[in-house]
């Protein structure tokens, strides 16, 4: 039987609408921009005739010019694909449709069902949400023409400019008129259902698209089981009422069950958290008897909450994968002005987009790179825009070129990743996100020494066998990208390898490697006593903070001389401790791991480093606080200047006729105003203890989570101490839990949720003995694994690796999370603006 591949899924997907697209314009919003520039779905567009892939968000009138297929007459028809829910992308849609006159059929592909339109208490759709909001949109399109040509006529310009400058970025409100799909001026609009707008790395690993309605939804709402918008709340076992669930939830839920659709599979479903429980649950409910006679694939689906184990995700583990997400910089995600709903945000998730520096180790050798005529070709091909957006008078992109550094258009090469480019049938990601730090990025050597021989390039390179190098890989790069068809032809190897030279970059890896080391500290002093703990949380604190500080007393705010650990590395550091002390010393202090004492030193630690440097970060618990904060600091700063008197003053003073002449009024009035200053100090100083007082009930709250979550009060699923010397022997929950589960040991928590008709069978023929026993997840071919809340590199290779150990090579694996997570996404999640203080 055929393993399951997410990403040619998605290319299938994509070619069942080969009859929409054929001559039409195609918008995509940002969240399908990531999905489809993982997939490489871009050449696909081309090969199914659409006229150009143009952003919704960004669209212009100048989208109709970009022909690819060199079309003649004028375009009639739009595509507009997004992965928002209608009503969010509805404003961006109505403005494509008034900029594209000529449109006579408009037809709407969205991720989000209408059964999610329909579930979510506080949007206007209702069951038939689809044929609702076509009328909607046609009835704000006829609406805002009319209001155009009444702008067009008392103005006396052109209907087109009135409409372009009239338009604003919300959705126009109607009057109640019968106006049918069809629409009064001919437009036609039609909405469909596109499930698989998804991000695989792999062909079987994948997460959402960051700027989704299903990623940016939230999971928890505040309470007292919460730590953040982005993330499920604790387990203690409590679930939730229907009308309580967040909205992430339902959404996740809809999204799991048209995916198997999809696929067509059959989903024996378990999970392990409440809030997976709540979406196991959904999905129970939305499974019918016209799901029986049908003939699908079996597979288990292992819905697992991400509070279950949040140390993973902080920690810096042995993955190239995940080193270059963390090193390499995101593209800008679109402001989609996130709204409150119900009181809870939409979470603003990084971009998946990872932006390789190309151009950035090609500009090192700028003359190498004109002889190659490569900036000619750059320049030719955005030649043709240029006429459109510069005074021809002024000689076009080229004069501008000329004005400019070589490091301008170099940024036009930097990339992405896409995770169907391969080698000889592999692809690259894949083999990279199985392989740790070292063999990964020995295998990209491997890849680029054999691109090099097939375009029979010699390369003059120190190498050493079993290692790779940034120099070693910079030369190759270079070597291969000096034509243009060599850099075409290998464009998958080089983006891959320029993305690992910028994570094996020295002021990158000596920082991981730091961040490995202190949570290999962390760990050993774990297994030994919380006074030592205490003692290592609190020495990584007062030295980051003295780094900071003297670096800003040098005026040198680059990484090298700031020392390589920032205060707020060392919070995040600090997180790990607390949720390590919380395993192995849950009951050391009243209300967390440590003792008062340990703990005091701990907070006048913080206190301290806040007070030498207020602007430490995008905290949460010092909103409202910062700016006073800095303004004290700067008080001190100036007072501290003027103490120290110059020559010049020192001999005025002397030659004073009477030195008595200051006594009276004006010193009482300083000593008044040194004494409200004091009195603010203080009250300040008050207020940010207060602060940090919260700041550490928060960290209890995070040291008990091996006691809250009942999966994990047995221990079995707990973390494993590894011994000293060895920072990558834990290993996370989803390889422990995916070993218990090929091995069938009994898993504490895990539930599973009984089909409608499995239920009727159990209760009606279960009492004459003819029940159906409770299926095992071990027992199927294919098991997928959905992480709510998100995954990292590190856990796809872990749960790989269990596979490989059970000795079941036929088991299909699929992992599949809410988002990427990197260790500055995990802070944002627990101490940003997310956080649940």
């Amino acid at each position: 039987m055929a393993l399951i591949d997410v990403a040619i899924s998605c290319l299938n997907s994509i070619r069942e609408i080969e009859e929409d697209v054929k001559d039409a314009i195609v918008y995509i919003d940002a969240g399908c921009t990531e999905s489809f520039q993982f997939v490489g779905a871009f050449p696909l567009f081309l090969e199914l005739g659409a006229r150009a892939v143009c952003s919704l968000e960004n669209m212009t009138s100048l989208d109709a010019v970009a022909d690819w297929n060199s079309k003649t007459d004028c375009a009639n028809r739009i595509v507009i694909m997004t992965s928002r829910l209608l009503n969010d992308a509805h404003r961006y849609m109505l403005r494509c449709l008034t900029t594209h006159e000529g449109v006579q059929r408009c037809t709407v592909f969205t991720s989000i069902s209408e059964g999610s339109h329909s579930a979510i208490p506080d949007l206007p759709l209702g069951p038939d949400a689809y044929r609702e909001y076509e009328t909607l949109l046609v009835q704000d399109y006829n609406e805002h023409t009319k209001k155009s040509d009444k702008i067009s006529k008392d103005k006396g310009v052109s209907k087109f400019s009135s409409a372009l400058e009239s338009l604003t970025m919300e959705p126009i409100a109607s009057e109640n008129v019968d106006i049918s799909s069809g629409g009064a001026e001919g437009l036609v609009v039609s909405v469909h259902h596109f499930p698989l707008i998804i991000c695989p790395f792999t062909p079987r690993a994948f997460v959402l698209p960051s700027q989704g309605s299903v990623a940016e939804a939230s999971l928890s709402r505040q309470h007292e089981d919460s730590l953040s918008f982005g993330l499920p709340p604790i387990s203690t076992g409590s679930m939730s009422d229907a009308d309580d669930v967040p909205s992430g939830a339902t959404l996740t839920a809809h999204f799991l069950y048209q995916l198997a659709l999809k696929m067509e599979l059959k989903l024996e479903i378990f999970s392990l958290g409440d809030l997976s429980k709540n979406v196991g649950k959904i999905l129970t409910d939305m499974s019918s008897v016209y799901d029986v006679g049908r003939r699908k694939r079996s597979a288990g689906l292992l819905l697992v909450d991400r509070t279950l184990d949040l140390i993973t995700p902080c920690c810096h583990g042995d993955s190239l994968f995940d080193r270059i997400f963390s090193s390499l910089p995101r593209a800008e995600r679109f402001s989609s002005q996130a709204q409150l709903k119900q009181g809870v945000p939409s979470i603003n998730r990084p971009s998946l987009d990872v932006q390789v520096p190309l151009g950035e180790l090609l500009n090192e050798e700028p003359s190498k790179i004109r002889d190659s005529g490569l900036p000619e070709g750059i320049e030719a091909f955005l030649r043709g825009w240029d006429s459109y957006t510069s005074d021809p008078l002024n000689g076009g992109l080229l004069n501008e070129c000329n004005k400019k550094s070589t490091t301008n258009w170099t940024e036009l090469l930097n990339g992405s990743l896409v995770a169907t480019e391969c080698f000889r049938g592999t692809p690259y990601l894949e083999a990279m996100i199985d392989r740790k730090t070292k063999d990964g990025s020995v295998l990209v050597k491997k890849w680029l020494q054999e691109a090099l021989r097939r375009e029979n390039i010699s390369v003059n390179v120190r190498a050493r066998p079993g290692y790779a190098t940034k120099p070693e890989l910079q030369v190759m790069i270079r070597a291969l990208s000096q034509s243009q068809s060599s850099l075409l032809k290998n464009k998958g190897i080089i983006q891959l390898a320029a993305a690992t030279a910028a994570a094996l970059d020295e002021s990158q890896s000596a920082k991981w490697d730091t961040f490995s080391s202190a949570e290999m500290m962390l760990n050993v002093s774990a297994g030994d006593t919380s006074q030592g703990l205490a003692a290592q949380i609190s020495d990584l604190i007062n030295k980051s903070a003295l780094a900071e500080l003297q670096a800003k007393k040098n005026e040198k705010p680059d990484s090298s001389s700031r020392g390589l650990l920032s205060f707020r590395d060392a919070l995040l550091l600090t997180i790990v401790g607390y949720i390590l002390a919380g395993e192995n010393f849950p009951t050391s202090g009243s209300g967390g791991p440590f003792s008062w004492q340990e703990e005091h030193f701990l907070k006048e630690a913080i206190v301290d480093a806040i007070l030498e440097n207020p602007s430490v970060g995008n905290l949460k618990f010092l909103n409202g606080l910062t700016e006073e904060l800095e303004g004290r600091l700067n008080r001190l700063k100036s007072e501290e200047t003027k103490e120290i008197p110059s020559d010049d003053q020192l001999d005025i003073d002397a030659l004073d006729d009477d030195p008595w002449g200051k006594w009276g009024d004006e010193e009482e009035e300083v000593d008044n105003s040194k004494a409200d200053e004091s009195y603010d100090d203080m009250q300040l100083k008050l207020d940010l203890r207060d602060r940090v007082d919260s700041l550490f009930r928060f960290l209890h709250k995070l040291s008990s989570l091996r006691t809250r979550n009942l999966p994990l009060r047995e221990g079995s699923l707990a973390s494993e101490s590894s011994f000293p010397g060895d920072p990558s022997g834990n290993k996370g929950l989803l390889n422990r839990l995916i070993t218990k589960v090929l091995s069938k040991q009994e898993i504490p928590g895990l539930e599973y949720h009984s089909s409608t008709v499995g239920r009727f069978i159990k209760s009606g023929f279960g009492r004459f003995g003819l029940g159906q026993a409770k299926p095992s997840l071990a027992d199927q071919s294919v098991i997928l694994v959905f992480v709510i809340g998100g995954i990292n590199g590190r856990e796809v290779l872990e749960a790989q690796e269990a596979v490989s150990e059970s000795g079941r090579p036929d088991i299909d694996l699929v992992i599949g999370g809410t988002t990427l997570l990197t260790p500055d996404d995990m802070f944002e999640l627990l101490l940003g603006q997310f956080s649940h203080f």
